[in-house]
């Protein structure tokens, strides 16, 4: 297993990077996303805050997925977010992090779940393969989960919640992974799918650059499938444990897409296109959502 970082060529900027200020803009919006960023089912006056966090989590995202950028370039910008968000000190192209902050001041929320997004996105900087399931899970721990036990906190909820929304927002990073796993490798040579589970199958990693899956690789895809399985199973009651109506129509809505594609996931190729649901398929997944909200997700 080789974790060793990947470098590329440097160019004038922050550190050396290709950009004037330390974000790096992917161009991936709301709608790229599996989940429905501050949806009109969330109190309005929350809305802004989501769309805060959303941008905050996006913009360090876009640095730990730039191409352009080398590892120790990536912790740099990355250090300053963090830098920024809890010192609240002025600098030059941290305006993201600022807002951010004020967001968590005005709102009592803690920093916690920002720094742990952070946490996750310097080691997506240097780490470029898992070892087991247990290893991903951690990792999604930190860049997935936060994203739920925010919302949540925001919310008022109990953070016994924290235990179901962990399951979902896991599940919908495992999603990602799956969708993306041709563009990750080919791009960044990152692997989420646990390298020994490429061995076990008889495969090398470089099947992710094949233009369709084989019959192994479809197997290697279902396997990553079935271990998430039970975050789905667990995902299902999120609705049940949540106080707020307009949070649990929200999750109930989630859940539904998680399951949807899932399921889409199983029965495409992820190498040949991205598999992602139509806008059909969304809008089914938020009508069931709103009309049952408050009912197990199946």
């Amino acid at each position: 297993m080789d974790d060793t970082p990947a470098t590329s060529a440097s160019t004038p900027g922050i550190g050396g990077g290709s950009h004037a200020g330390p974000e790096t803009p992917s161009g991936k919006d709301a709608a790229y996303e599996n989940f429905p960023v501050g949806s009109w089912l969330l109190p309005a006056h929350l809305r802004p805050h989501v769309a805060k966090f959303y941008r905050f989590a996006r913009a360090i995202d876009d640095i730990a997925d730039s191409p352009n950028l080398r590892p120790e370039e990536k912790l740099e910008r990355l250090d300053g977010f963090a830098d920024v968000l809890q010192s609240g000190e002025r600098r030059d192209g941290f305006e993201t992090a600022l807002l951010m902050r004020d967001s968590l001041r005005e709102t009592a929320v803690t920093d916690r779940h920002c720094l742990d997004l952070v946490s996750a996105f310097k080691q997506d900087a240097t780490k470029r393969r898992y070892r087991d399931w247990d290893d991903l899970i951690d990792y999604c721990n930190r860049s997935a989960a936060p994203v739920g036990r925010y919302l949540l906190d925001l919310h008022g909820e109990d953070p016994a919640g924290y235990r179901q929304s962990d399951a979902l927002c896991n599940l919908l990073q495992v999603l990602n992974h799956l969708q993306d796993c041709k563009e990750d490798y080919l791009l960044l040579d990152r692997v989420y799918i646990p390298a020994p589970w490429f061995d076990d199958a008889g495969l090398h990693v470089d099947t992710l650059a094949d233009r369709r899956l084989s019959g192994p690789g479809r197997r290697l895809i279902d396997k990553v499938l079935d271990e998430a399985a039970p975050l789905l199973e667990l995902a299902a009651d999120l609705p049940l444990v949540l106080k707020d109506g307009r949070l649990r129509r929200e999750s109930a809505v989630i859940v539904r897409i998680a399951r949807r594609l899932a399921d889409k996931i199983r029965r495409r190729d992820t190498l040949a296109a991205r598999v992602a649901l139509s806008k059909a398929e969304y809008a089914a997944s938020f009508l069931g959502g709103v009309i049952a909200p408050r009912t197990r997700v199946r």
